[in-house]
């Protein structure tokens, strides 16, 4: 694997090309039949629907076997990538690239590189926790299959006149244009270049309605400005931090230097395609609704808001949407209505928030959701049994009907506290962000051995 060395890049991002393993045309003629949603987004109807597509869905890679422990699912998909490497499914590609990739929908278009992080490096900043359990999962399915099977998602400041902070994130570009909305750097002035006049090597249109393109970019001149170009720039992790942990993780179990030092990502360029930035949200199965109300009066303001779940939850929505607008809401859902919580108790607050957060930590919702709500009114760790979760409301409400548990419906966190935060070294509570559009996942694979 030819890759550059970390040390070169100083402490900037380090975006290395490597052999990209990709599905054979020939082999599978409809590519939107074998890609999926990344892993922690798929929903049970969305797993069953791509596993219908193909016997080859990068799903039975990501997802090998529900049922079964993380070492055990491990060697399942070990044995799926063997049979579809050997049999010519897939196919390494013949030299080391990056890859332009490029999503298009009825109202936005994302473009960045796909290309090798260094793993650990100064340049990459995490704002979100983690749980052990999906770390331990996802580093297992790695050392198994010896392979990074979908990228995590990075996002810095493409601005040539801020090439050292993310100040700017998610300023002056139009997303859906396709143009940047201040002065690019050689990376995103590239990258545009190459999808807007080169052939693309694949094309594929998802059941979503969006169009995913990709490009390879093999020219070492093109990949030296790249390079030189990113490292002087910082990028934050928007999608994957359970992954990325988990790059450590298994660089740390591996031992020495390898391939391991390095794992996949998508890397955009957020003033020229700003990120949107979604709520995500927490099912309770085991706590009643009308308890989690009854606890709630403790320490918020709650009113009960017209509508039977799923019967008025956009209404509901609204009036959550315009509550957050002048501090904290939640919206609580179940069997028996809507409840709105509002103006958390001040005395709670404080004595639920840890000692060493800072204010701009203790104020975000997910803090209050988390110390406050969940642990200090409810009693409830937060735990993968006890706290689920969810990135569409909808579906948040439907987990906790059929449950007969209670839906933690939240706000958007603003984008300017994700980065503040990350800038000072913070990290918000785990899956407390959803950055889109998120990479689709089955595009262009990375395994050790190409």
């Amino acid at each position: 694997m030819q890759t550059h060395s970390p040390s070169s890049h100083g402490s900037g991002v380090v975006l290395a090309p490597f052999r990209g393993v990709r599905y054979d045309p020939v082999r599978v003629s409809e590519l939107a039949d074998v890609t999926s949603p990344p892993y922690d987004v798929i929903g049970p109807g969305t797993l069953d629907e791509l596993l219908a597509a193909s016997p080859y869905n990068v799903v039975r890679l990501i997802l090998p076997a529900i049922s079964l422990d993380a070492q055990a699912a491990g060697a399942v998909a070990a044995d799926r990538l063997r049979s579809w490497l050997e049999s010519g499914v897939l196919v390494p590609d013949p030299d080391p690239a990056l890859y332009v990739y490029e999503q298009r929908g009825p109202d936005f278009t994302q473009r960045g590189l796909i290309g090798l992080v260094g793993v650990g490096g100064p340049g990459i900043l995490p704002h979100e926790g983690v749980m052990p359990g999906p770390v331990a999962g996802r580093r297992e399915l790695m050392r198994a299959t010896r392979a990074n099977l979908e990228p995590i998602l990075l996002v810095y400041n493409g601005d040539a006149s801020s090439a050292s902070s993310l100040d700017a994130l998610g300023g002056s570009g139009a997303a859906g244009t396709g143009g940047h909305g201040s002065p690019a750097g050689p990376a995103s002035r590239l990258t545009d270049l190459v999808a807007d006049q080169r052939e693309p090597l694949v094309s594929a249109v998802t059941s979503d309605g969006v169009t995913h393109r990709l490009w390879r970019l093999s020219d070492p001149a093109e990949q030296a400005a790249i390079a030189a170009d990113l490292a002087g720039r910082t990028a934050l992790i928007a999608d994957g931090h359970h992954r990325y942990a988990a790059y450590g993780e298994l660089r740390d179990l591996m031992g020495g230097a390898g391939p391991w030092d390095y794992g996949l990502a998508f890397l955009v360029d957020a003033d020229a395609y700003p990120p949107r930035l979604g709520a995500i949200h927490r099912v309770l199965p085991h706590l009643a609704p009308e308890e989690a109300a009854r606890l709630a009066t403790d320490a918020f303001t709650v009113a009960e808001l017209p509508g039977v779940p799923p019967v008025g939850l956009e209404a509901a929505m609204a009036r959550l949407a315009e509550a957050g607008r002048d501090g904290t809401a939640f919206l609580l859902a179940g069997r028996t209505g809507f409840r709105l919580l509002t103006q958390p108790d001040e005395k709670e607050l404080a004595a639920a928030m840890p000692a060493n957060a800072s204010p701009r930590w203790r104020a975000l919702d997910a803090s209050v959701m988390q110390e406050l709500l969940l642990e200090r009114v409810w009693s409830i760790k937060d735990n993968e049994r006890d706290v689920l979760i969810s990135h569409d409301a909808r579906e948040a409400v439907r987990m906790a009907l059929d449950a007969g548990g209670t839906a933690v419906i939240c706000n958007p966190m603003p984008l300017a506290a994700v980065t503040e935060l990350a800038a000072h070294g913070e990290r918000v509570p785990r899956k407390s962000t959803s950055f889109g559009p998120k990479p689709r996942t089955g595009l262009v694979l990375r395994t050790f051995g190409s």
